[in-house]
This record gives C-alpha cells, sequence and structure tokens, in this order.
C-alpha cells in the first residue's frame, strides 16, 4: 500500500510540475536520483553566475515551519521531504533536539540550499549531517567514492558538539520506505 501511495505522489508531483511549471519546493525524496538534482542546482549557479563548479557549495537554511514559500528564490533551491532518524528538529529553538520516546522518525522542515561560492564551512554550532535515500544507508560503490544511497552531507544547526549527534546515527532520510 505505502509503495503504491508513494508512486501516486510521484505521478502527481511530475504531472503538477509539467502543468504548472516548476515548482516553489522540490520534494527531493519523489527523485529517483536526488545527487543529479543537487549537482544541477550546482550548475544552475555556476552559469549564472559563470563560476566555476568545482568552487561552490551550499549553504543552508531550515525554513521555519511558520514561514509560508510563495515564490522560488533567486539562486538555489528549496527541498522537502525528508525525515530525520536519530534526532528531531526543534522549531522552538531551530536546532536538533534529542527524539522523542517511541519517536524513531520525525518530519525536517523545507530547506533551503543557498549556493556561495569559496564558502568556508562553519567551524561550530553545526553538525554535518549525512542524508540518505533510504533506511538501508548502504548501497553500491559508485565511481565518485560513495554509496549510491548516499546524497550528500548537510549542515544543520546544533547547539551540542557533531560526536554527540554521532553517537545517535542522526541522519536525514529521503524515503522511509519503497
Amino acid at each position: 500500500k505505502q509503495w503504491y501511495q508513494r508512486r501516486v505522489a510521484i505521478t502527481a508531483g511530475i504531472k503538477g510540475w509539467n502543468k504548472d511549471g516548476i515548482p516553489n519546493v522540490f520534494w527531493i525524496s519523489g527523485f529517483f536520483f536526488p545527487q543529479a538534482f543537487i549537482t544541477g542546482a550546482l550548475q544552475n549557479y555556476a552559469r549564472l553566475t559563470s563560476i566555476s563548479i568545482d568552487t561552490i557549495g551550499f549553504e543552508y537554511r531550515v525554513v521555519p515551519v511558520t514561514e509560508e514559500i510563495k515564490e522560488k528564490p533567486k539562486t538555489g533551491c528549496y527541498v522537502s521531504g525528508f525525515f530525520v532518524e536519530g534526532a528531531r528538529w526543534c522549531s522552538e529553538t531551530h536546532v536538533l533536539a534529542e527524539s522523542r520516546p517511541k519517536e524513531l522518525f520525525t518530519d525536517m522542515p523545507t530547506i533551503q540550499l543557498i549556493p556561495a561560492a569559496d564558502r568556508e564551512q562553519p567551524s561550530s554550532g553545526i553538525y554535518i549531517c549525512p542524508v540518505y535515500k533510504t533506511l538501508t544507508r548502504a548501497g553500491t560503490l559508485s565511481t565518485t567514492g560513495h554509496s549510491t544511497n548516499f546524497v550528500m552531507p548537510l549542515e544543520l544547526p546544533s547547539d551540542k558538539p557533531p560526536e554527540h549527534w554521532i553517537k545517535r546515527a542522526v541522519a536525514l532520510i529521503c524515503a522511509l520506505d519503497y
């Protein structure tokens, strides 16, 4: 049943995209190969600014749940559809927080991916969270040296050191069940 509902949602998303144009927020869980979408977002920015793609990275902004997204950003994109495993997102403090009892996964709010050239990674106040397509967290090793299930590292605000979340195996998951 879940597999069928997912396929119906993917089909509806593609029909909407075809009918209404590029969406304001991309449902990343609906992509078969989200890594290509991420690379495409970087390529669009590189072409727009005539900057080498090798020097471009993302800044990340978790969109407050109370903020309504009415239009596409000028650069980058909004993505939704992530689930947090091993922690949760606290909407009040805007940082990762401990999972609640008996809560294995929680919805992650929409995230804005903002391309930036020659970006320096923050040295504190973040957890570099791995993003996986599925719960398996394993896949075939690709030519990039990464698992085909690994999508990208994503910086999430945190008031705890990264080791805290690493011990809890915190990750973002695109799809809980295929």
